[in-house]
């Protein structure tokens, strides 16, 4: 009994976690709607905006060494969600310049990586000892999409009819709530490695000079790679379609649902899939359908997020699980940070980056070309991936 009532809060603060980490997203169609229409701002000066906050999610490595070495886990969960309220109190009080703005914002985003590699340390330590990690992965990504669904359809209705300001405000209660979880999840005791320098250099030499675990990281940085282009997208669905931001909301709410049915499936299937013949299959339907949106229309844009949405998460849950299983024991927070640390950098910034510089010169249907030939990037080294693991 005591075993399933740890798992049960397990399961629970995995999945609010995750919830909390999409409905902080509540207010990016507020945002946009106050860069775009209020201060008029360009889509690429859009783009590198978002970028520079999606900075925050790319030193997960260093978080995950922190957590490995100081404190526990709980304790930095709790140290984040207290400074996530704090930080949405002053953007949500106050109307702050924009460099004040982003910085705020900037460790907003902070706290949900660090708070994200906390729980995700716990997710490797708890699902390996109980072999429960893929079901802690489809928990945590069912529960970030329904995430999605709220953040979509709200987040819509807000940007319609209020101050980007109270969309902040809206996110406490969120963080709060999570201290329910916390507070009655027990804690395994980790082995913890002796913090210094030497030490922590002998430990990650070996991860360092694996062959298999380097490759895995080069595939995983160029299978996540592409030159952005959903911010032009947005302004042709506002401009030229004439969307409603509400409208908007309910889209990305229909890709939310149907990639609810990759998740299960991904439940049902995961121990007789063949992962080689998957991967490939996601390269090239990830290419034709980046290539697709040069017809993009207010009818092929629902059809667009559909495709995506179901074989990406299916996919993404694929790798999620099983780069946990991956994880070094006693540096668990650090090794599964370091991946989904190259996961951010390649499929947020240096794609939004890549985006904002490439999109005034070559304009949007050369950068969707681009786009979709970078997929094919990763090919090759599928061969090499040592996916036996996965399954």
């Amino acid at each position: 009994m005591k075993t399933k009532n740890k798992i049960f809060w397990l399961y629970s603060l995995s999945a609010l976690c995750y919830f909390i980490q999409r409905i902080e997203g509540l207010p990016s169609l507020s945002l946009f709607k106050y860069f775009k229409e209020v201060l008029m701002y360009s889509p690429k000066k859009i783009m590198t905006l978002s970028a520079i906050i999606g900075l925050a999610w790319i030193p997960k490595i260093l978080w995950g060494i922190c957590i490995d070495n100081f404190l526990t886990r709980k304790q930095w969960i709790t140290i984040s969600l207290i400074v996530d309220i704090l930080t949405v109190l002053f953007l949500g009080l106050w109307s702050l310049p924009l460099v004040l703005l982003i910085t705020m914002m900037f460790l907003n985003s902070t706290d949900s990586a660090i708070r994200d590699v906390a729980v995700d340390g716990t997710m490797c330590v708890e699902g390996k000892k109980h072999n429960i990690t893929g079901k802690i992965q489809v928990i945590q990504w069912i529960s970030i999409t329904l995430a999605s669904i709220v953040a979509g359809l709200l987040g819509g209705y807000l940007a319609d009819h209020v101050s980007y300001r109270l969309t902040f405000l809206l996110l406490i209660p969120f963080y709060g709530f999570m201290f329910i979880p916390l507070y009655f999840y027990q804690e395994s005791k980790v082995k913890r490695i002796a913090c210094s320098f030497i030490n922590t250099i002998k430990q990650y030499k070996v991860i360092f000079t694996h062959k298999s675990f380097l490759w895995a990281c080069l595939f995983l940085f160029l299978y996540k790679f592409s030159p952005s282009f959903g911010t032009p997208l947005s302004f042709i669905e506002r401009d030229s379609f004439k969307w409603s931001y509400q409208f908007m909301g309910v889209l990305s709410t229909i890709a939310s649902i149907i990639s609810i049915f990759g998740a299960v499936i991904y439940w049902k299937t995961c121990q007789h899939i063949q992962i080689k013949k998957w991967l490939y299959y996601s390269v090239f339907l990830g290419a034709i359908t980046t290539l697709s949106y040069l017809y993009y229309t207010p009818i092929t844009a629902v059809v667009y997020l559909a495709i995506y949405s179901l074989i990406d998460m299916f996919v993404h849950l694929i790798i999620m699980d099983w780069m946990a299983k991956s994880s070094i024991v006693g540096l668990e927070a650090s090794t599964f940070a370091l991946l989904c640390g190259i996961n951010n950098l390649s499929a947020g910034t240096a794609s939004s980056f890549c985006g904002a510089w490439l999109y005034p010169i070559i304009g949007l249907s050369p950068l969707i070309i681009l786009s979709s030939l970078t997929s094919f990037l990763c090919l090759p080294l599928i061969s090499k991936l040592n996916l036996e693991e996965l399954k």
